[in-house]
């Protein structure tokens, strides 16, 4: 049911009566400094009286002073700090232009300051900016972004908003209907799945009914009926129950417990109708007492008491405490047939889980200046909390245009790291040191030549994970490297990072540029074994006038490697001439011994019919899952399609793993020389590279020189192309103690010799 709010305390002369309201105020939470509050009250009240008319919200009952005090109530509830009640008493005055940020840090002081000023951060995370298709996407990502690293910053950012939302959703019947309408569904949409993401039983239960009265108007009057017209035999049946369950846990010696009647929400009885397929006098639960008693053990104890009562319903027992929700909620919930063989839902926990299921992350939180140890603990609570939140994204739906944003911008395909002094950096799933660098400031991306990952240094090719404290190691002058820029190497995943990068070779004198993509050419060309190519067409084909400005281009970063590899390996294939391609790869050993009808196949479901979902469409290389219908195979979907969500939580068993099959590659076998300086485990760390490549080994031999200390690896392996061979070679290039890698004409030494030599 919708919760009925405690209406202000007002003099006789209709004003509130703010004395009265902050005693009222401080039964909930303590006060170090009320004359403060009671200032911040006073200013915004003040405020309001001087606001032109223009100023005034249509919310009823009309006054952002009073909106504020509402949303201190909130609050208060919730057992937040006297910063966050001074900035909810604010927050509406600073909103509506009635008073600065500055003003408020030189009266109020920065904490105060910060907490509206993330607040009104997360404002922009608005339906009108959503419904606008007029307005870049990226804006729209960048709103949400910035509402996520608030949080991270300080969760009672998150919390302010929430108290705002909720007295809108309270006050916006005045409104007209799409005014209803918008608010109702950014809170259904954003701020009811916060809330249930934190934890907040209180208020998510509120919202939810609230934002369902606007949007299935309907439903909600015929539900209400409904329980208004049973409501005076249920509430009879409960007070009897609530009696015999007193009766029996004394009996029991169990002396310190609550039992009272819990109210069913309107939005909960719906969904659950919606869910099951059900009419309302199949609901269960409508019925409904929660039991709170001291421990765990006790929590069992009520249980055997309850079920040695009444008889239990089948599949209608869910144990929270042992395997808890995840946002931490903590419970026991059964179903019995009780007095007058009707349906009763019972929940059992203890005092201290029922606070966390009211306040979440609330009940503990520890603010600044509240705990000596907080400092200590700051850095892990707040992974903790970007964790939860980044989770919370997998409910969210229903976004429109936005919902693609939300799959590029934020988790799992975006990850959150920290600076060393604690500032939050969001970049993509792939990001690398590198990336991290140009993305804090250009230069230190430039003068970047290591780094540490939580105070352990790491190569700048590593895979950057959500949490992790980054630091950039610098040097006092010097430039970016070319390898950054080869992909092969995985030292830069990022497009602003490579788009630094270049835009800095480009600075560079065009000789220069010149040579060196002249020699990174030769080079390749060298250790692939490739001649006889026409470099001008070559140069022509990847879009330059000759071969001296496709050098410039690879010496400057604007043109890559493999870029040329894959236009030369065309240019064979357009060729006349068989001998020259067979010289180019020999020919192919082999195709896909099964000939498919689609270079995609689903992998992992057996001889079982699959077929696309129209809800999401997944394509190839996105994170897919299975479903299995009745009668029609294998449904695929995308990992975070919100059809998924809700099919893991109503028929989990029916979730099967699938995963998108390979293409079907004409592979050709190429024999390559690795020489390098001997050293225990090289052939380990070479054939382990081939293997998380997926490369296919046809034949190994090695050589060793000790007078030397030189070790020569022949290996015959398949590959599909230039491009796949290149790559291979700067991987295997960057192993310790290699000194060079090439491929090999003819892998018969005797044959070779006949020639004349490699």
């Amino acid at each position: 049911m919708v919760k009925v709010r405690e209406d202000q305390p007002l003099t006789q002369g209709g004003k509130v009566d703010i004395q009265q309201w902050m005693a009222r105020l401080q039964e909930n939470v303590r006060l170090p400094e009320p004359e403060r509050l009671l200032e911040a009250c006073e200013l915004a009240e003040v405020l309001e009286r001087q606001a032109p008319q223009t100023h005034r919200v249509w919310l009823s009952p009309g006054s952002n002073f009073r909106m504020g005090l509402e949303m201190a109530d909130i609050l208060a509830d919730l057992k937040l700090d006297q910063a966050a009640l001074e900035a909810a008493v604010l927050y509406r005055a600073v909103r509506e232009e009635l008073v600065s940020l500055e003003t408020i840090t030189k009266r109020f002081g920065a904490e105060v300051a910060t907490l509206i000023d993330g607040v009104l951060q997360m404002a922009a995370i608005s339906y009108p900016l959503i419904a606008n298709h007029g307005m870049n996407q990226h804006n729209q990502q960048e709103n949400l972004r910035k509402m996520l690293v608030n949080m991270v910053g300080d969760v009672r950012v998150a919390l302010i908003k929430i108290a705002e939302r909720t007295c809108a959703l309270r006050q916006v019947k005045d409104a007209p209907r799409d005014k209803c309408l918008q608010v109702a569904r950014e809170v259904a949409d954003i701020y009811a799945p916060l809330a249930h993401r934190l934890g907040i039983g209180q208020i998510k239960w509120e919202l939810e009914d609230l934002s369902f009265r606007y949007l299935h108007e309907a439903d909600y009057k015929t539900i209400a009926k409904l329980l208004a017209e049973k409501r005076l035999d249920r509430d009879r049946y409960i007070q009897d129950v609530v009696g015999t369950l007193e009766s029996l846990m004394r009996a029991q010696n169990i002396h310190r417990f609550d039992v009272k009647g819990r109210a069913k929400h309107i939005y909960s009885i719906w969904r659950k109708m919606k869910r099951k397929r059900i009419d309302f006098s199949q609901v269960h639960d409508v019925r409904a007492v929660r039991i709170l008693v001291p421990a765990v053990t006790d929590c069992y104890t009520v249980l055997g008491i309850v079920h040695s009562r009444w008889h239990h319903v089948p599949n209608e027992f869910d144990d929270y405490i042992a395997n808890p929700k995840k946002n931490g909620y903590q419970s026991l919930h059964t179903a019995v047939v009780g007095p007058e063989n009707k349906v009763l839902e019972i929940q059992i926990r203890t005092f201290a889980m029922h606070d966390e299921a009211e306040l979440g992350v609330c009940a503990h939180w520890r603010y600044k200046g509240h705990d000596t140890n907080a400092k200590s603990r700051s850095y892990e609570e707040k992974i903790a909390w970007l964790r939860q939140v980044l989770e919370w994204q997998d409910e969210v739906g229903g976004f429109g245009d936005l919902r693609e944003g939300l799959a590029s911008d934020v988790a799992p395909d975006r990850i959150y790291v920290f600076t060393p002094d604690g500032h939050v950096i969001d970049l993509p799933r792939v990001a690398t040191p590198i990336d991290f660098a140009y993305r804090v400031h250009t230069e230190i991306g430039h003068r970047c030549r290591g780094a540490k990952i939580d105070g352990r240094i790491v190569p700048l090719s590593y895979k950057l994970k959500t949490g992790q404290q980054v630091e950039i190691l610098t040097a006092t002058k010097g430039g970016p490297s070319r390898d950054w820029l080869n992909p092969s190497l995985g030292y830069v995943r990022t497009s602003r990072a490579r788009a630094k990068i270049q835009a800095w070779f480009k600075h560079q004198a065009r000789d220069q540029n010149l040579e060196e993509g002249r020699a990174l050419f030769e080079r390749e060309m060298k250790r692939l074994d490739v001649d006889g190519l026409d470099i001008q067409k070559l140069a022509e084909t990847v879009n330059y006038q000759n071969a001296e400005d496709m050098y410039a281009a690879l010496g400057a970063g604007d043109l890559r490697i493999g870029q040329v590899l894959h236009q030369a390996q065309q240019l064979f294939g357009e060729s006349d001439d068989q001998e020259q391609l067979e010289r180019l790869l020999a020919k192919p050993r082999r195709q896909s011994s099964k000939a498919i009808q689609s270079d995609i196949t689903v992998l992992g479901v057996g001889n079982l019919k699959t077929s696309m979902a129209n809800c999401c469409n997944p394509v190839p290389g996105e994170p897919i899952i299975g479903f299995i219908t009745q009668g029609r195979g294998v449904t695929v979907h995308r990992q975070e399609c919100s059809n998924v969500l809700q099919l893991r939580m109503d028929e989990p068993q029916r979730i099967i793993e699938v995963e998108w099959g390979e293409r079907a590659h004409t592979r050709y076998p190429v024999t390559i020389e690795i020489q390098a300086w001997d050293r225990s485990g090289l052939l380990r760390d070479v054939t382990g590279l081939l293997g998380n490549e997926k490369v296919n080994v046809l034949a190994v031999n090695t050589l060793t020189d000790t007078d030397e200390s030189i070790a020569r690896l022949r290996i015959t392996l398949e590959v599909d192309g230039l491009e796949t061979l290149g790559r291979l070679f700067s991987r295997i290039q960057q192993l310790p103690n290699v000194t060079e890698v090439r491929r090999l004409r003819d892998a018969d030494p005797e044959k070779r010799a006949r020639k004349g030599g490699h």
